[in-house]
C-alpha cells in the first residue's frame, strides 16, 4: 500500500509542478531551447522511452480473451500507454521548441499516474473481496 501512496503523491506533485511551471515562461524557455545537440539528444531519448513504454503497454494489455488475465496488469498496461503519450509530447516539445508541450507532458503523466493508481487500489480491494481468495 505504501507504493500506491508514493505513486499518488508523485502523480499529484507532477501535476502541481506542471501547473506551476506553466506560468514560468523564462524558465520553460530555458528548458525547451538548450543547445541543438542537447535538444536532439532529448528528443531521441524521449522517443526511445516512448517506444519502450508502448512496447510494455502492448505486452501488458495483450492476452486476448484469457479468463485468467489479471486486471492489475491490464491497468498497468494503460499506464504505460499514457506515459508513452507523455514521452512523445515531451519529445515534440523539444523538437519544435514549444514549452507548452512539456507542460502537457507533465500533466498527462501526472494525471495518468494518479488515475491508474486509484484504479489499481480499487482492483486490489475488489480482488481481496472475491470469495475463494
Amino acid at each position: 500500500m505504501r507504493a500506491y501512496l508514493a505513486a499518488l503523491v508523485l502523480g499529484i506533485a507532477v501535476v502541481v509542478a506542471g501547473t506551476l511551471f506553466g506560468g514560468a515562461e523564462p524558465f520553460l524557455r530555458a528548458i525547451v531551447s538548450p543547445p541543438i545537440l542537447v535538444r536532439a539528444a532529448l528528443v531521441g531519448v524521449s522517443a526511445v522511452v516512448a517506444v519502450v513504454l508502448l512496447g510494455r503497454a502492448v505486452a501488458a494489455m495483450s492476452g486476448g480473451d484469457a479468463p485468467d488475465r489479471d486486471m492489475a496488469t491490464m491497468i498497468r498496461g494503460v499506464r504505460f500507454a499514457f506515459l508513452a503519450v507523455a514521452a512523445l509530447a515531451a519529445a515534440a516539445g523539444w523538437f519544435v521548441g514549444q514549452p507548452l508541450l512539456l507542460v502537457v507532458a507533465l500533466v498527462i503523466a501526472g494525471v495518468d499516474v494518479v488515475e491508474t493508481t486509484l484504479l489499481l487500489i480499487v482492483a486490489r480491494m475488489h480482488r481481496e473481496d472475491e470469495p475463494g481468495r
